[in-house]
């Protein structure tokens, strides 16, 4: 969910201009999964770039005091959500803690680390949002440790059907400061992409499983 459809397009600005999205129709991106894509998104790039990731902290902020009450932590999903959670804690002054993406494999052979209390309130962070897989997989770690995971908020989601069922379906509500068609709004303003390009990447966001950089 876009709380902010102004903030929203100045966010989708900054990650075209550093390129931390980039938006490539004719020429494909292939994921992990095998799955052709015609958009990567590596939003740890915002870190290096002082005056973004100070705009995506003090974004995230507000809207986190807008949204929600009495939040007691902060949680970053490794490892993407870890610095920008952080930082947000910092802003908030709240603690924060992280979630291992697996169990340590030795010592406590934890998944979450940092100083926490039962029943304490918790937004999670992440960098970026596709199915919502790893993400509710954060959720679930802290709900076992009896923390009260009040929302999850992510700097992009690519807007997939799958992963908004999926959050229903975990509970949990969240939120997101960008989504894919914002960014493809800005992309056209600004001419990262030519209006040619526009039925192949809405294509993509249907049936992303089965797109081919064809226009299909």
């Amino acid at each position: 969910m876009i709380l902010d459809k102004d903030k929203a397009l100045k966010i989708a600005d900054f990650l075209l201009q550093i390129k931390a999205v980039k938006l490539n129709p004719s020429s494909p991106f292939t994921w992990s999964s095998g799955m052709l894509s015609p958009i990567y998104c590596d939003n740890r790039k915002t870190l290096s770039y002082p005056s973004i990731r100070t705009a995506i902290r003090q974004t995230f902020s507000d809207q986190i005091r807008k949204q929600f009450e009495t939040v007691e932590v902060i949680a970053g999903v490794a490892t993407g959500g870890i610095a920008i959670g952080a930082l947000i804690a910092e802003e908030l002054g709240l603690p924060f803690i992280y979630v291992r993406s697996s169990a340590k494999g030795h010592g406590l052979q934890n998944m979450i680390e940092g100083e926490y209390r039962t029943g304490q309130r918790v937004i999670v962070i992440e960098d970026l949002i596709s199915t919502g897989g790893s993400s509710l997989l954060a959720v679930e770690a802290l709900r076992a440790e009896k923390l009260n995971v009040i929302g999850l908020g992510a700097i992009f989601t690519y807007g997939f059907q799958e992963a908004v069922d999926n959050f229903e379906n975990a509970n949990c509500p969240y939120f997101t400061l960008s989504d894919y068609d914002i960014l493809i709004e800005k992309a056209i303003k600004e001419s990262y992409i030519s209006e040619k390009d526009l039925t192949s990447l809405k294509n993509w966001k249907l049936n992303p499983k089965t797109w081919t950089n064809n226009g299909n």
